[in-house]
């Protein structure tokens, strides 16, 4: 893949996220209102000195307009972009490139989305109409082939695949009952985790993300002036997107054991960032847990795992809080929530937590304070097994040398 990239031309100097849920006492513009403030906040500029603005929503508003009339802009552009679940993390991109070409000196990017006010769960908005080859089902039946399909290539029980799959659902709740701002705040005990009630295959309540509204966003700049609005930035150091041509399901050689589309983003993402060893140079990774099978088969994509050796991972502990390499240490979508166009900028904001030592006491992870790494990655994908895009972005709080 050909990708000269950006690698510190761009910083993250001002983020905000409000809290995922069940937000009926707040509406679209309500809760963009409230990330957008806490970004220009944390950067400390106004509305007016943002030169334009990236909006990502996949089914809670269209065109620009979503954003200008809440904000009460003064005639600022603003682009509204959509790329199912990876929305949020494509209006980032889009708002880094412009800030790196020259053509604008302050950008925001923010995603939002209002789940529970469309009366459905996942993917909304309108879908073409096929020609008729393609299976309707659910996407936690799509994704529940993952299991199984991994079970039968890597001779992994599926007794054993149950204790994997159920300790990924404990960690990532273990995790967002640390976080104020987290869908779900509990902990939840392995053995109700793994007695849930069955939503598809062998897939049960707790296998899956949660359903909710939130925001967050980011102000970008370049990176020779980010030290006028933090004494913190965070660079950009690689952003990757690619679509793949979505053949998997009609393809008799694709095994749903892995991702190629996340392969190939992961490749291109490292090369821009001079990642060598992701497992070893990575403080923390936010990923794309829509469903816990997902989470097991990214691991090895990403490289932070030999293929079909991360279920062994899982059950060591390598990605917890305090593991080696911790993956979601703000919940994930698993106890976050996911609404769609504002999970990429979620995932980013607990970077700008973490990386900057800014996360709870309870929360910050050792790879930061005790190891000194500075690099954090984050994770999108949408669709489905075979047929998806993914997003791979990858942010540190040092520039390079």
């Amino acid at each position: 893949m050909a990708s000269n990239g950006i690698r510190d031309r761009v910083a993250i100097v001002g983020m905000g996220c409000t809290k995922f849920g069940e937000r009926w006492d707040q509406g679209t513009d309500d809760l963009l209102t409230d990330a957008a403030k806490e970004a220009i906040e944390s950067a400390g500029v106004t509305f007016d000195e943002i030169d334009a603005y990236w909006l990502g929503t996949m089914g809670s508003g269209q065109s620009g307009l979503t954003l200008s009339r809440p904000l009460k802009l003064d005639y600022k552009p603003v682009t509204r972009v959509e790329n199912f679940c990876a929305t949020g993390s494509e209006a980032f991109r889009n708002a880094c490139y412009a800030v790196a070409s020259g053509a604008y000196d302050l950008a925001m990017a923010i995603g939002v989305e209002k789940l529970k006010d469309s009366g459905y769960s996942g993917l909304t908005g309108i879908h073409a109409v096929g020609d008729g080859t393609r299976a309707s089902i659910t996407a936690p039946a799509t994704f529940s082939f993952l299991a199984p399909s991994y079970c039968h290539k890597y001779g992994v029980e599926q007794d054993q695949m149950k204790e994997v799959l159920t300790r990924i659902a404990w960690k990532n709740h273990h995790n967002g009952a640390r976080n104020p701002r987290a869908q779900f705040r509990k902990e939840v005990a392995m053995e109700t985790i793994s007695r849930s009630p069955r939503v598809a295959g062998e897939l049960g309540v707790f296998d899956c993300s949660g359903v909710a509204d939130g925001s967050a966003a980011a102000v970008i700049c370049r990176v020779e002036d980010a030290h006028r609005y933090t004494e913190a930035p965070l660079y950009v150091k690689g952003l990757s997107f690619v679509a793949g041509p979505a053949g998997g399901p009609a393809d008799p050689d694709y095994d749903y054991t892995t991702f190629e589309e996340v392969v190939r983003a992961a490749q291109d993402a490292y090369s821009q960032a001079g990642v060598t060893d992701p497992r070893a140079q990575l403080a923390m990774a936010e990923v794309h847990d829509c469903f816990t099978p997902t989470e097991l088969v990214l691991m090895e994509d990403l490289g932070f795992a030999d293929r079909g050796s991360a279920w062994k991972e899982v059950l060591a502990g390598t990605f917890d809080l305090d593991g080696e390499l911790p993956v979601n240490p703000d919940g994930g979508l698993k106890s976050f929530g996911h609404p769609i166009g504002a999970s990429g900028l979620r995932m980013l904001f607990e970077c700008w937590l973490q990386l900057r030592r800014r996360a709870p006491e309870d929360r910050q992870i050792r790879s930061v304070t005790e190891a000194g790494r500075t690099l954090g990655l984050t994770h999108n994908l949408g669709g489905g097994p075979g047929e998806c895009v993914s997003f791979i972005s990858i942010v540190g709080s040092e520039p390079s040398a």
